[in-house]
């Protein structure tokens, strides 16, 4: 009788927890926005596969703990404050930002709540996002590829292989975070006594008419300043260039891939994967605005081998041997 007793007790317990094991919630899913400013291409995506890589190696699994809602402007700027919005009317935990400035600007000016973590983008403090890199403040932080800083060394290995150069064409898109980048060349130029041409765009289809003004104005190189609207052309933009017979400098390995000479850049595949990270310490609590903006502490020198035969550059063998990467 006794052990029937503590039997019933044991199995009445167990129903018990079961029952209310069963009444809990579940777990709660956090939704995540991201914004792009740029075009799913295949190359973007990739990037973003690996955030979500990153998302899963750090326990988030979609479709059980978090759901994503993706925003692409395809390279149509006006269009990102209403994606930004969108993504705040859809209560998301975080919006994360890729494709530059334009995209966390609109972020920003949509939500002051909302956690915001940048995936690329040049200097946040420059550019008016964040009140300093070591405790940015606000909603916004993440990582920067401090492409302004890297002005320098980019325009060193174009001299490295030209060291006749004396005029440069600089290509953009017309936004502030180039404007920041033109400045900074505009200013070396005067110092190594180089005649900058500035080619400023706003849209795809004027490309052709400032590659045909490069050669007008006997541009030796070109350097293309990367934003999120040049990206899905950059094919487009090594054709022309060889086309013209320019050898490019960029700041991303992806347009050397496509067919221009050299990249001098860190990796953004990383810099989607660590965002992850940001993005996990904020949903387990972290303030956005007491967490360090980071640059890269890594960067590659890239150079595509086959564009400088068919360019007919000649490569000096140092600048070879520094290369991280040589694609034949």
């Amino acid at each position: 009788m006794l052990i029937g007793r503590l039997f019933a007790v044991i199995l009445g317990g167990a129903l018990l927890w079961a029952l209310g094991a069963s009444a809990q919630p579940a777990s709660r899913v956090h939704r995540l926005g991201l914004l792009d400013a740029s075009s799913p291409d295949p190359a973007r995506l990739e990037w973003w596969s690996g955030f979500r890589q990153r998302l899963r190696e750090l326990g988030y699994v979609e479709g059980q703990n978090v759901a994503l809602t993706t925003r692409f402007a395809h390279g149509k700027v006006e269009d990102l404050p209403a994606l930004a919005e969108d993504l705040v009317r859809l209560k998301v935990d975080v919006i994360v930002t890729a494709g530059g400035f334009q995209a966390t600007r609109a972020a920003k000016q949509a939500t002051s709540t909302i956690p915001i973590v940048m995936t690329t983008g040049a200097d946040p403090v420059r550019l008016g996002l964040v009140a300093s890199l070591g405790r940015p403040g606000g909603n916004v932080t993440g990582m920067t590829s401090i492409t302004s800083d890297l002005s320098g060394k980019r325009l060193e290995l174009l001299r490295d292989i030209l060291p006749r150069m004396s005029r440069l064409a600089l290509l953009w898109h017309v936004n502030p975070a180039g404007e920041l980048a033109v400045r900074d060349f505009e200013a070396m130029a005067r110092s190594a006594r180089i005649a900058l041409q500035v080619l400023g765009v706003r849209r795809a289809d004027e490309l052709e008419g400032a590659f045909s003004s490069m050669e007008r104005e006997r541009a030796q190189a070109l350097i293309i300043i990367v934003s999120a609207q040049f990206f899905p052309e950059r094919k487009r933009l090594a054709d022309l260039a060889l086309l013209h017979r320019l050898p490019t400098m960029h700041a991303q390995v992806e347009y050397v891939e496509a067919g221009g000479l050299l990249s001098y850049a860190p990796s953004y595949p990383e810099f989607f994967r660590h965002a992850a990270v940001y993005v996990d310490k904020i949903l387990r609590g972290a303030n956005p605005g007491e967490l360090p903006v980071e640059q890269p502490t890594r960067l590659e020198l890239v150079i595509n081998l086959k564009t400088a035969r068919a360019l007919g550059v000649s490569l000096p063998q140092p600048l070879l041997l520094r290369a991280q990467r040589v694609i034949e």
